[in-house]
This record gives structure tokens, sequence and C-alpha cells, in this order.
């Protein structure tokens, strides 16, 4: 069982993957000879070949769209786009053609696709390198949205992505690419797409997170701990589908939740999962949901830091629902 960073459990998915399905291909900018900018696909042109690792030109749109129509023709491709930022070129294929296909088609074609797309800040890439675009995916029928945290989820939830049937969107939190590192099995396993993973159990109130905040959401239970306080903690790896019945489960535990994501607040992921508490758990809740996220503005440069949520925000917000 090796020690790794997320990335070099996706470069490894990445070889696993193609080895054991000669369908597997993997395009996009820079992915052949320079590896990928993280180096998440370092060593697969010289292993598979320039047919199965395609280095594309520098045009969202002609990914996606390669993507599209080499999955229709019984391809799994995987496209990486270099930073989610840039995948609004290719937005129209992926929101219009990929996530389409299977209904337009009455069934008879599938998009069996995976995007990869580094995603959120942290990294001091300013406002076209930091951005966390999950609620446009989320909100498009057809696409299923998985966003990871730990190089064990990067390696179940990418092998999981990748034998679907449907388009995935595979979000990458670059901060966290090489931030820790831990044992991921040789073995052939799956992570199931729509399944929250629960870090840590506990009684009074719930914290649900995903992707980049997870290190944060994580320290803050370490806290709350120290003070007496037991933090359940959640972390839902895939926003569609997103796994209800373990929300509904820990929340109607402990009748408080505080929810946090680095997206912006306005109509983003966690607003559906507070609104959805609020109508099945209402009657059981102790305080309303309250919710920590990144700021309505672009991504600032400066003030990288204080945009995505941080410890104390997180505290401010338990202590919120403690107190209601």
């Amino acid at each position: 069982m090796a020690t790794l960073t997320m990335v070099q459990a996706i470069a490894r998915t990445l070889a696993e993957e193609m080895s054991r399905d000669e369908r597997v291909v993997v395009l996009g900018e820079d992915v052949g000879k320079r590896g990928g900018v993280f180096l998440a696909t370092e060593g697969l042109l010289e292993r598979f070949g320039p047919d199965r690792v395609i280095d594309t030109p520098l045009s969202e749109a002609a990914i996606i769209g390669a993507a599209v129509g080499m999955a229709a023709h019984g391809l799994r491709p995987v496209a990486e786009i270099q930073f989610a930022d840039y995948i609004f070129p290719g937005f129209d294929q992926l929101a219009t053609q990929a996530a389409k296909l299977r209904y337009r088609s009455g069934g008879q074609f599938t998009a069996p696709m995976v995007v990869r797309m580094p995603s959120g800040g942290g990294v001091r890439g300013g406002h076209h390198h930091s951005q966390s675009p999950e609620a446009h995916f989320a909100h498009t029928a057809g696409l299923k949205v998985v966003v990871v945290s730990t190089p064990y989820d990067a390696k179940g939830l990418l092998k999981a992505a990748i034998r679907d049937d449907d388009p995935v969107v595979f979000l990458e939190p670059k901060r966290l690419y090489r931030a820790t590192r831990e044992e991921v099995p040789d073995d052939d396993y799956v992570v199931p797409i729509g399944k929250a993973a629960v870090r840590r159990e506990g009684t009074d109130l719930t914290i649900i997170g995903y992707g980049t905040s997870m290190p944060e959401v994580l320290k803050a239970g370490d806290e709350l701990a120290k003070a007496g306080i037991s933090a359940e903690i959640l972390d839902l790896r895939s926003l569609v589908p997103w796994d209800i019945e373990a929300v509904m489960r820990s929340v109607a535990k402990t009748g408080r939740v505080v929810l946090v994501a680095d997206a912006p607040r306005l109509s983003g992921v966690l607003g559906e999962i507070a609104a959805t508490i609020a109508e099945e758990l209402f009657d059981q809740m102790l305080a309303p949901p309250v919710r920590v996220a990144g700021f309505d503005t672009p991504y600032p440069y400066a003030q990288d830091k204080l945009y995505l949520p941080t410890v104390t925000r997180i505290l401010n917000a338990a202590k919120q629902v403690l107190e209601y």
C-alpha cells in the first residue's frame, strides 16, 4: 500500500484504468509530454502512446466536443480542463450535448465521459485560476458532479466516474493536490458516487462540507472537541447526486447544522441542501441551518486567504446554531 498525495493518486488511477480498459483515453491541453500543468497525467504518454494520450489545441470547446463524440462512439474519454475557470468556452458542449445525449436519444446513446478540473482557491491564483463553479454543473440535469478531498477518495471516485455510463464532472481542489499524504490501497476499489463520508461522529451539531473546505472543517471539529462540543462531520464527496439519506440522518440526530464550502454563497449547492433540510426536518431542528461560504464577488488575488471559509468563521457559525 503506497502513501500518496492526491495528484499522485489521480495519476496512478488513470494509468490503472487505461491498463484495465483500452477504451479509456485521456485528452487535454499539455496532458501528454508535459504530463499536465499539475502533473496528473505524468508518464501516461510514454506508457500508452499518442493515440490514447492526446495533446489538444488550446480550445475547451474542442476538448469537450471531441470527448462527446468519442463517448458516443464507444470510447471512455477523460478530458482534462487545466483550470475549472476555463471550462466556460466548452460549457455549451458539456451542458447542451453531453448532459442531454441519453435523454434526447431515448437511451440509444450515452456519454460515458469524465471531465477533470482543478478547482477552488487558496493558491494565490487570482480570479481566473481560483473559482469553484460547481453550481453551474449541479444545475444541469444529466451531469453527475464529484468533488474529492482525500487521495483515497480521489482514486475510488475517479474509478467510479470513468466506469459510469453518464458524464461526470470531476472537481479536484488544487490546494489539496499535495497538501497531505495518506495510504491508498493498491487494490482495485471503487467509492460509489452519491455517498457521503462521515469523517467524525458527533451528537451536538452537524458540519457538512466538501472539497477545499474539508481541512478547515476538520480543524474546527477539533477545536469544538476541546471545548466539549461533539460535532459530526460529513464530507459530501458527491454533489449530484448528493447523499440526502446521510445528511438527513445526521441532522435529525443533532438538530443543528453548519454547511461549509468555498464557492460563492448566492445560489450555491449549500443553499439547496439547507433548503431540503428545512423542508424535511423543520420540526426536528433546534436552530436554522447556517452557511459558511465564499463571498459573492470575483475571486480576489490580494485577499486570497480571506475569501475562503476559515476555522474562525466555521466556529462562529457553530456558536450561532448552538446558542440559538
